[in-house]
């Protein structure tokens, strides 16, 4: 199993990356000021089931990879610290997207839609897949056993996360979208503390040893 030190890295970018801007997060708020907190809950309910699908794929993937090509683990990595890099801008730059930028023509669907486009918003969202394909073997060390198990054990850990802070969005959207609204400066404060925070993450997997 892998270390807790090590885990409570990876929780802290699964959580960075959760409350950063992207589809899921829009979709949620926008479905749960829009059309209630309920139509938002089974939303949700289809996002981590999409999540599901992605970590099984990515356990099976990495477990075939990084025992029959060992040194792919150095690209990936050096994709990953780009990638950090790359969200950190997106969180400052001019005219991004605000943490709670939401949609206003959302149809009133029904929860077996709502559930379906959750699903599909994870599914084909490209934020998650690099998120999996570019931390997973950063953390994964053969030394702590199964790779499968290991990836288990990292998606768990980031689904757990993304529930825990969507769960709490989807209850206080309205709320706390109101409060961005009057507070401009809680947001600017948020994205720099992001964008820190992801280059802490990536200033940290560029100097580790390869395996």
């Amino acid at each position: 199993m892998i270390p807790l030190k090590e885990i409570s890295y990876f929780a802290l970018a699964a959580l960075v990356l959760v409350i950063s801007p992207g589809p899921n997060m829009i979709y949620l708020i926008s479905r749960s000021i829009t059309q209630g907190r309920k139509s938002g809950l089974i939303s949700l309910a289809g996002i981590m089931c999409g999540f599901l699908f992605h970590i099984i794929l990515v356990s099976f993937g990495l477990t075939a990879v990084l025992f029959a090509v060992p040194f792919v683990y150095s690209t990936i990595k050096t994709l990953g610290v780009f990638y950090l890099l790359y969200l950190a801008y997106q969180a400052v730059k001019p005219n991004g997207k605000g943490l709670f930028e939401t949609r206003t023509d959302l149809s009133n669907d029904k929860p077996g839609k709502l559930f379906k486009i959750g699903v599909l918003t994870t599914v084909l969202n490209p934020k998650v897949a690099v998120f999996y394909l570019s931390f997973f073997p950063y953390f994964i060390k053969p030394e702590y056993g199964s790779v499968f198990l290991q990836s288990l054990q990292l998606g768990i850990t980031q689904v757990s996360i993304s529930f825990t802070v969507n769960f709490l969005i989807v209850l206080t959207a309205a709320q706390v979208s109101l409060f961005f609204a009057k507070n401009p400066t809680w947001v600017k404060i948020q994205k720099w503390f992001m964008a820190s925070v992801l280059l802490m993450l990536a200033l940290k997997m560029a100097v580790s040893k390869e395996k």
